[in-house]
């Protein structure tokens, strides 16, 4: 009995000694999982980042697109490349795969919402990557603090819904386009009940140069060969003014751009050139647009229309935006034996010494007018209208220079003026079955006016051969997408 009782008791101190040493090694206070919370201060998607006031939303999109008899992938008509020969060498279709990610901050401070944004994109084309390549883009990188925008966004020259037009097309033109964003510093005061006003000062190349001419230098078929560029270097950026009214009923938009005109050493073609040449005084050319939107039309809820009209002297890019056709190159139409083309650029000039008569820097006008109609069917259907109209002209020296060069280049024939137009209608259908997932179709003509007049041969260009007939053109282009937004 005795013996049973000692074990007992030996066992019950063993597992008190046990349970003891277990008890000391267990933390003295277990520390409190950090959760995601909802931010719920800047709209649907934000969240706290863990441990700070900062609120973080991700978001982004898988986009396919086909395009046909474009020179985009999207209903971008052949205005320059190979195929605007229209050849057999062109091809009649193409696809894009793109993905983008952004992401979006905000931190409330004593001097208001600090934000930054940015914005990527990865993308593969058929037309100009590998199997496996592909690139990427950054359209977006920017700071927003206590009034102030610095880096790359949209252009304070912009309506507010320039990212928000019914259309895929970013070839549109009739006025400015950075939808891809452009490097500034801006500054912008609110004064209430939706009234701003902007200052910034912008970079202008690549989205606002459009080039300068000197009337000595070789000169090929716009849209195919580019021009001598005689533009000098970023010296001072352009400058912007903006006022808007932004409320419930739509927006007002009104803004200014002052933009340097500044052309390299003079230097006749063949001849070098450098700074014992001299050059062209600088000029100052400038940019003008008004814009309107209006929400909520009798016609449907969410419709809308939007329009703007731009007027620029000096400043031809303002015109011809876009992110297509920033190399300078201009605009053109093949059909057959039939051709439109013309050359826009911020100012001509001629060399002294030269066959063509000195001129100093001859701006060029530039006029654009766009209007742009979307509406509901029901809340998965929609289909918007938008016409557009782009006008280019040469002074008189101007036109006298290019008329030269390009009877010159042509062996003669060629008369009428550089001016030209370009007329634009198209329209896009949208279905979306589910949030966030849209199917959308889009058809757009196209048709050129081209003050020049004659027949060519346009030698040197693949597979173009014949002789062609200088006059209006047009063209007709569409394209597909799918599109998956998160």
């Amino acid at each position: 009995m005795k013996t049973i009782k000692a074990l007992i008791l030996g066992s019950a101190a063993s597992l008190l000694a046990m349970g003891g040493a277990q008890a000391a090694d267990l933390p003295v206070k277990v520390k409190a999982v950090e959760y995601v919370k909802v931010c719920s201060l800047y709209g649907a998607g934000f969240y706290y980042i863990p441990g700070t006031d900062t609120c973080l939303k991700i978001g982004g999109f898988i986009r396919i697109d086909t395009s046909f008899n474009s020179s985009g992938t999207y209903a971008v008509p052949f205005f320059q490349g190979a195929g605007l020969t229209n050849l057999r060498n062109k091809d009649y279709f193409q696809g894009r795969a793109r993905a983008n990610l952004n992401m979006d901050t905000r931190t409330a401070t004593e001097y208001g919402v600090v934000r930054t944004f940015v914005n990527t994109q990865f993308q593969w084309s058929d037309a100009s990557d590998g199997i496996a390549g592909g690139n990427n883009e950054v359209d977006f990188a920017f700071i927003q603090f206590a009034g102030f925008t610095i880096g790359k966004a949209v252009s304070q020259f912009e309506t507010q819904w320039v990212l928000s037009r019914p259309t895929q097309s970013s070839g549109v033109t009739g006025g400015s386009d950075t939808t891809t964003g452009i490097p500034q510093l801006a500054y912008t005061a609110s004064f209430g009940n939706g009234f701003s006003a902007t200052i910034s000062a912008e970079t202008p190349r690549p989205y606002r140069v459009a080039g300068i001419y000197d009337g000595n230098d070789a000169i090929g078929v716009p849209g195919i060969t580019a021009y001598a560029n005689s533009n000098a270097g970023q010296q001072i950026p352009d400058f912007v003014g903006n006022l808007r009214l932004d409320q419930a009923w739509g927006s007002l938009h009104f803004a200014g751009a002052v933009h340097q005109v500044s052309a390299s050493y003079n230097g006749l073609a063949g001849t070098a050139t450098g700074e014992n040449t001299g050059h062209p005084d600088d000029k100052f050319g400038y940019a003008l647009i008004a814009g309107i939107e209006i929400k909520n039309l009798p016609t449907g809820v969410g419709d809308s229309i939007k329009a703007d009209v731009t007027y620029a002297n000096g400043a031809s890019r303002y015109v011809f935006g876009g992110t297509s056709n920033t190399s300078g190159t201009g605009y053109g139409i093949f059909n057959g034996n039939g051709a439109a083309f013309g050359q826009y650029m911020d100012a001509v000039f001629a060399s002294p010494g030269g066959a063509v008569p000195a001129a100093d820097l001859q701006l060029s006008t530039d006029f654009g007018a766009r209007i742009f109609f979307e509406h509901y069917w029901n809340p998965a259907w929609r289909t918007s209208l938008y016409g557009v109209y782009a006008r280019h002209e040469n002074t008189a020296t101007g036109n006298a220079i290019l008329l030269q060069r390009y009877n010159a280049t042509f062996a003669g024939g060629i008369t009428g003026d550089a001016n030209f137009s370009i007329y634009q209608v198209g329209s896009r259908t949208s279905w979306t079955p589910v949030k966030n997932l849209t199917f959308s179709a889009e058809v757009q003509y196209a048709w050129m006016d081209t003050g020049l007049s004659g027949t060519i041969t346009p030698t040197g260009f693949t597979n173009r051969t014949n002789p062609v007939v200088l006059g209006s053109q047009g063209t007709l282009v569409g394209s597909v997408q799918a599109l998956r937004s998160f």
